[in-house]
């Protein structure tokens, strides 16, 4: 039987993406418009997972005052709509990718979740996620949601009987692992703010890793950018390393991806390194992209049979 999936997103967000050199501060930069997109990671996740075949259902918070665009992806893509609507706008995210450095990611400020909204969002998750086998529980913490009303929600949601896969940061993340997901995918920078100090190798990064999964965390998958990934569960110890990618267009996306190529390998029954393997695809696929998906399988195909595998241990 298929297994059921559905993704969370409490922060959506419109994505707003462009391009350009080099930022200048205190000028003014031209900047090459890419797309303004109804997006939020559980979103980007949900649309990935779509275009690979896998039907998805999402969930979270929109504001009531500019749903339009989200109702509008949602039917087009026939995705099964769980959102909460609440009072107030869901906010807009700036991300400007420099072909020469980094994204830098502006983020406004949107709705608040009242405490009735949130109330209201326990009772009904809880009950409809007992439909799902794989939730995938992505992004920031809106506005009147804590840290400990996320942990203890999240734990709530494993007490339930799904597979928690969890994808955020800051203090969402800290919260989060509290509640002891069973996948996590933080980056790099991620798992170097939550261990406290600079990790500058692949080895210092896996013992890192291995600290985070002794707390009771079954799978750690660690997202190293042009290093690729590494994944930590109770069976191995494998890293995946995707060819280079020679016309980054944008990278907004592409940890999103990764999560949405590891949900799909699961959902498939792959085995830890196949599944490593397509989700590495998956996200190097993205950067050549402005807009969040995979548009075309074949491309994705030709990329995945360049990821290098290594069993590290297991």
């Amino acid at each position: 039987m298929t297994k059921k999936v559905a993704t969370i997103t409490l922060n959506t967000a419109y994505d707003l993406v462009g391009r350009l050199a080099r930022i200048e501060l205190g000028e003014v930069n031209q900047v090459e418009t890419l797309g303004l997109f109804p997006a939020g990671k559980g979103i980007n996740v949900a649309k990935v997972l779509n275009d690979l075949g896998v039907k998805v259902a999402v969930g979270g918070f929109l504001g009531e005052d500019n749903v339009g665009d989200f109702e509008h992806l949602f039917n087009s893509l026939g995705l099964e709509d769980r959102f909460q609507r609440i009072a107030g706008k869901t906010r807009i995210n700036v991300k400007i990718t420099e072909t020469e450095a980094d994204v830098t990611d502006l983020n406004f400020l949107g709705y608040q979740v009242q405490p009735q909204d949130w109330q209201t969002f326990v009772i009904s998750s809880l009950d409809y996620c007992r439909q799902f086998d794989i939730v995938a529980v992505c992004g920031s913490l809106p506005r009147g949601v804590s840290p400990e009303q996320f942990s203890d929600w999240l734990s709530k949601l494993a007490q339930v009987g799904v597979k928690v896969v969890l994808d955020s940061s800051n203090e969402a993340l800290t919260a989060g692992l509290k509640a002891n997901p069973w996948l996590v995918k933080p980056n790099h920078r991620e798992l170097e703010a939550w261990i406290g100090h600079s990790l500058n190798s692949v080895d210092e990064i896996i013992q890192a890793a291995q600290k985070l999964q002794t707390q009771g965390i079954a799978n750690v998958v660690i997202s190293m950018g042009s290093k690729g990934s590494v994944w930590l569960s109770e069976q191995a110890i494998v890293r995946a390393e995707p060819p280079r990618c020679e016309n980054v267009v944008s990278t907004v996306g592409a940890g999103d991806s990764m999560v949405a190529g590891l949900i799909y390998g699961t959902v498939h029954q792959l085995s830890q390194a196949d599944t490593l393997a397509f989700a590495s695809a998956v996200s190097a696929f993205a950067v050549s992209q402005s807009n969040v998906g995979v548009s075309d399988r074949k491309l994705l195909d030709a990329i995945l049979q360049q990821v290098k595998i290594t069993v590290i241990k297991g």
